[in-house]
């Protein structure tokens, strides 16, 4: 055979060769996005599930850890606590802590080394509070209780009974170490009888962790949209006016404080709406998720932040301490007439506010705005839903002032 004939089957095998080469190439990646679904699947499927429904010890680890390992892994973890010999449960002391909290994924019984016990050691932000560390949290019985913009929230009980709540953040990568560490504390010298204190957090670089005290009476929105569904644990009364009034007078008081506590934030709240306003058993309301703004990325805080959706930052693309007000003025209505905001965005919900004035405004129809299982009688129920109007007006310099709307609060009788 001639030079060029014998050159144009070699170049042919090559062709071919490199061929075979792209197809396995394509097979294998189509194979890793295919496994790559079956985890975010996994992690959807246990977000769907019951919010209350129990998971089994030592099931944290792998709730948290979800999202650093691949289907598989997260296979094999599920199958290490099925066959542990621990009633339900992993062995207590061989539970590994999960990849995606540590950075590492330790053998049952090896003693971590001195990088990785800084990376999972938890920060207490007060020297008084009972100290645990981060295995004691991922070998606790967990429960999912729901999931939001920035992540899941789960409780864990641990050995000793204490329950705890574990909020996971994923917006906050863009914040170094030292400025969330800073800010961590300046949150944990805040006290007030309407806050939610700070337990303990953890950072990593892709996530943030952090460490509440459970609330047993749940949040608000479950007492205003969940009543067919109380857990027997909750107070066998209705959600009543009082307990209304006094729910939102907790909340005027602790926004009111923020605002006092922090006056070079333009929001030092931030995120108030009715799921981040939990309930003790006499109805006293805590706030949560509260001056979130500095830690969250710049470029997620506008989708992630409920105050971003007043109708100033639509307008001017700016936010306000009085943005927090509209906020208050959003749970006063949200309160009293026992409808859901959550599905209302930007100028929906400004319309939503319109509709509730247009209605109150027609004669003999003001007691249709209330919810109806509440007693709507008594005048301080109208006097509240006018603060409430009062405080979602969309013109911020006809908006209520803070400390007018805390004292017209403070002035209604339960």
């Amino acid at each position: 055979m001639s030079p060029t004939i014998i050159a144009i089957i070699i170049l042919s095998i090559l062709l071919a060769l490199l061929l075979l080469l792209l197809l396995l190439l394509l097979c294998r990646w189509i194979l890793l996005e295919d496994d790559d679904d079956d985890a975010d699947a996994d992690g959807v499927k246990l977000q769907q599930k019951d919010m209350m429904s129990p998971l089994p010890v030592g099931a944290l680890s792998i709730a948290i850890g979800e999202a650093g390992g691949r289907g598989e892994q997260q296979r094999q973890k599920q199958h290490e606590m099925m066959m542990s010999p621990l009633r339900g449960g992993p062995r207590i002391g061989a539970s590994p802590l999960p990849r995606g909290l540590t950075g590492a994924s330790p053998s049952p019984g090896r003693v971590l080394g001195k990088g990785e016990q800084q990376a999972s050691k938890l920060s207490f932000v007060k020297e008084d509070r009972q100290k645990f560390d981060l295995q004691d949290l991922m070998r606790a019985s967990a429960e999912v209780l729901g999931s939001g913009s920035f992540g899941s929230s789960y409780k864990a009980v641990l050995v000793d009974g204490e329950a705890v709540v574990v909020k996971r953040f994923k917006q906050m990568n863009n914040i170094s170490k030292e400025d969330f560490h800073d800010h961590m504390k300046r949150l944990g010298r805040l006290k007030h009888p309407n806050l939610l204190p700070l337990v303990a957090y953890l950072y990593r670089r892709e996530e943030k962790l952090v460490v509440l005290d459970f609330v047993q009476n749940n949040s608000l929105v479950k007492h205003l949209h969940d009543d067919r569904k109380r857990p027997k644990e909750w107070p066998k009364a209705l959600f009543s006016w009082e307990s209304r009034l006094k729910a939102i007078k907790g909340v005027a008081r602790g926004l009111a404080y923020l605002h006092a506590e922090l006056p070079s934030l333009s929001i030092p709240h931030g995120h108030l709406k009715s799921s981040n306003v939990m309930l003790d058993r006499n109805y006293n309301a805590l706030l949560m998720d509260y001056t979130l703004s500095p830690i969250v990325n710049p470029s997620q805080v506008s989708q992630a932040l409920v105050a971003y959706r007043c109708p100033e930052y639509a307008q001017t693309g700016r936010i306000d301490r009085k943005s927090d007000v509209w906020c208050l003025g959003i749970l006063i209505l949200e309160t009293l007439t026992g409808k859901p905001v959550d599905k209302y965005n930007g100028a929906e919900l400004v319309k939503w506010v319109k509709g509730i004035v247009e209605e109150e405004a027609v004669e003999g129809r003001d007691a249709l705005v209330f919810d109806k299982s509440m007693e709507t009688s008594r005048p301080e129920i109208n006097m509240l839903l006018q603060i409430g109007i009062a405080c979602c007006q969309e013109d911020m310099d006809k908006r209520l002032g803070l400390e007018e709307a805390v004292t017209r609060i403070e002035q209604l009788q339960e």
